[in-house]
């Protein structure tokens, strides 16, 4: 089936950056209007200046998804610039420190809870309203394997993208009777600037163990993480609700 979304209206949190930055740009190349919402006003400007070289159609804001203002001004300003909005792609998410669980920082359990989980969450409440009144669309979620399996040292993101997966689910039964369809996809370790910035910086080694745990011996690139978002938000997933998409080279079945 052709992954058509000709006039679509998709908000992506995240959207500059990484898995959300290439899932934009899919989604312009396949006749989507978008909305990108970032902390980065440069890469913001960037992201929508290459959109608009594919012929589509984006605006950005300066959104942080722990603000609940910045989110209801997020998805009133879509409905502004475009009408309405069919799609949310919930991308923005911080990985925080490596540490053991016992000496990993109050401060930074709390600041990953509140972007990867409270953030997403928030982001769902104020876009569900509108796709309820028309009874159609969907969202993504960004979730991680992290969220299927235990990940050493990084309990915090775990416990997120295991918030994740139980928030998509949970709203999938809700929302299914309103032919509103949410999933996530679930990706391995992706070269992201996130990933670069957090893990290889943090240790070399760490960076070289964690590419070896992979049966495919490599890492994902965003565009490949991006094909499961689009894949999901699709008509050819009309029937595909509360599903967590695992795109990870094989490591959960290793």
């Amino acid at each position: 089936m052709n992954q058509s979304f000709q006039d679509k209206v998709v908000i992506i949190t995240g959207g500059c950056s990484g898995i959300g930055r290439a899932a934009a740009l899919q989604f312009a190349a396949a006749g989507a209007k978008l909305f990108l919402a970032d902390l980065s006003e440069k890469a913001g400007d960037e992201t929508v200046d290459a959109i608009e070289k594919l012929g589509a159609k984006a605006t950005f804001a300066r959104i942080d998804v722990t603000d609940v203002g910045d989110i209801e001004r997020m998805v009133a300003d879509c409905v502004q610039a475009f009408g309405t909005v069919d799609i949310l792609v919930n991308s923005a998410g911080i990985l925080g420190p490596r540490a053991r669980t016992e000496k990993y920082p109050s401060v930074d359990f709390q600041q990953v809870m509140d972007v990867n989980v409270v953030g997403l969450w928030n982001c769902m409440k104020a876009t569900l309203p509108h796709l309820l009144a028309k009874k159609s669309g969907c969202i993504v979620n960004v979730a991680s394997v992290a969220g299927l399996l235990g990940f050493g040292g990084h309990v915090a993101y775990a416990a997120s993208k295991h918030a994740v997966m139980g928030i998509t689910k949970s709203a999938a039964v809700e929302y299914a009777k309103y032919g509103i369809r949410i999933n996530a996809v679930c990706p391995a370790f992706t070269q992201t600037p996130m990933m670069d910035n957090e893990l290889m910086n943090d240790d070399s080694n760490y960076f070289e163990l964690l590419q070896q745990s992979i049966p495919m011996k490599r890492f994902a690139q965003p565009d490949e993480i991006a094909a499961g978002i689009l894949y999901l938000a699709s008509d050819a997933a009309s029937f595909v609700t509360g599903h967590g998409l695992v795109l990870d080279g094989g490591l959960v079945v290793v």
